[in-house]
């Protein structure tokens, strides 16, 4: 399975950015994708998980800024990310997990892209 994001860049606040992830390698679809983002010197976050019901969830922080699609058909993951702060900079993580169940935690997804770097600022 591979997971490759794009769509990362420098933006001022207030800004928006779309992140996108192709994901290829796999027949049988994953129990839910979802993005993730590290800071320097932090942890690494969930953003938010979208299951293969269609179920999406968001961390607090981002709630109304930010949106999670998906195109199963063409196996893709996208992040409209809206109302940027300089608090969104960070490197953001496309994750698949495959299962009988969704693990919300990120050591539960198998499969991470890359990433992409997003930086806003002030």
């Amino acid at each position: 399975v591979q997971l490759v994001e794009s769509g990362g860049g420098s933006v001022q606040s207030g800004g928006s950015l779309r992140l996108s992830c192709v994901a290829s390698g796999y027949t049988s679809s994953p129990r839910c994708m979802g993005w993730f983002r590290q800071a320097p010197g932090k942890e690494r976050e969930e953003v938010g998980i979208i299951g293969a019901d269609g179920n999406i969830l968001y961390r607090e922080s981002v709630k109304g800024r930010f949106t999670i699609s998906q195109d199963n058909a063409e196996k893709s993951l996208n992040l409209q990310m809206n109302s940027l702060k300089p608090e969104d900079t960070a490197m953001y993580y496309c994750a698949a997990q495959f299962g009988t169940f969704c693990a919300r935690e990120f050591s539960g997804f198998q499969y991470w892209g890359q990433g992409t770097q997003v930086t806003v600022s002030s």
